[in-house]
């Protein structure tokens, strides 16, 4: 199973449009939010989307439970937990939903890690990225209870993997 996961794209088409040309072969398109696009535009068209603090409109739900093989994703913008400051609301959030992946957004930092058997990941941002010059997504390959993180800048140069059990 693969599925490409990027966030806060504040207002960008060209690069979601690219993003699904370049990696047409993912079994889930997942935007974290703040798209600011509304759920009718054309560069979402295929793209699981939440609703980000940038997005206005009902046009997107506030989170997302999606199945992966064995795993169960959650997707939010990340916002209404404070994210920026620490993952814990989040991860409770995430106990109680029974969600083993958690995908969010909003504080435009990539990273990635394990708390408690549940891997939480932030794509970055693909327009203002913070922490970093380059401006990123993921693509998270899921084998079995092995889960391969891919992060690639909006070029679609891979800028390196990590491999979690």
């Amino acid at each position: 199973m693969k599925i490409l996961i990027c966030s806060d794209s504040h207002g960008l088409t060209d690069e979601l449009i690219e993003l699904k040309k370049c990696h047409g072969d993912m079994d889930y398109y997942i935007h974290c939010g703040d798209s600011e696009l509304t759920g009718d535009h054309p560069a979402l068209d295929g793209y699981r989307v939440v609703k980000g603090n940038c997005d206005f409109g009902s046009d997107f739900p506030e989170q997302l439970m999606l199945r992966a093989e064995d795993h169960t994703i959650l997707v939010t913008h990340g916002h209404r937990y404070q994210v920026k400051s620490n993952l814990i609301n989040l991860r409770y959030k995430a106990l109680e939903e029974n969600a083993n992946i958690v995908c969010f957004g909003h504080s435009h930092m990539l990273g990635f890690e394990m708390v408690d058997d549940i891997l939480f990941i932030n794509p970055g941002s693909l327009r203002l990225p913070r922490g970093r010059s380059e401006k990123t997504y993921i693509i998270l390959e899921i084998v079995g209870r092995k889960k391969i993180l891919h992060v690639y800048d909006v070029n679609h140069n891979q800028l390196f993997s990590e491999t979690l059990e």
